[in-house]
């Protein structure tokens, strides 16, 4: 269970509708290039206990890759995230979902088909900070 504020947000799904579960269960069907690769990837962490799904829906968004364990988003962003409006979409997005204490890693299609060992290193490194325990002392400064 996350908390938030006064409420306690007990699924995954942080309250998706319906028809944002069949959009995403489409989405699956006809992954890019690099969320194919990227999914790949992410299997390889299956076996250290974190599952990752596909298409995730998240409020009224839905995440590329999302592992309920972590809190952990991972978005893998094409051009059409390159324009000014769709990196103002993506900031609003990101805080949006912030909001329930989620964390949110982004690649670009270029980082993952062409550094697939350096994406799974910065995974593997953000795990590690997400996982760490905090100094005595120093509360919680993970988000």
């Amino acid at each position: 269970m996350v908390y938030l504020g006064k409420s306690i947000v007990k699924d995954m799904h942080i309250g998706a509708k319906p028809d944002l579960f069949m959009y995403a269960r489409d989405m699956r069907k006809i992954p890019t290039e690099s969320e194919k690769v990227m999914w790949n990837i992410l299997r390889k962490f299956r076996y250290k206990g974190y599952i990752f799904r596909r298409q995730h829906p998240v409020d009224i968004f839905i995440a590329d890759f999302y592992c309920h364990k972590l809190k952990l988003i991972i978005e893998v962003d094409g051009d059409v995230h390159n324009s000014e409006q769709a990196i103002d979409y993506d900031d609003g997005r990101s805080s949006e979902l912030e909001k329930y204490r989620l964390n949110i890693i982004r690649f670009t299609n270029n980082q993952v088909l062409n550094e697939p060992e350096n994406i799974i290193l910065q995974i593997q490194d953000f795990i590690s900070l997400l996982t760490s325990p905090s100094p005595p002392g120093e509360g919680d400064k993970r988000g």
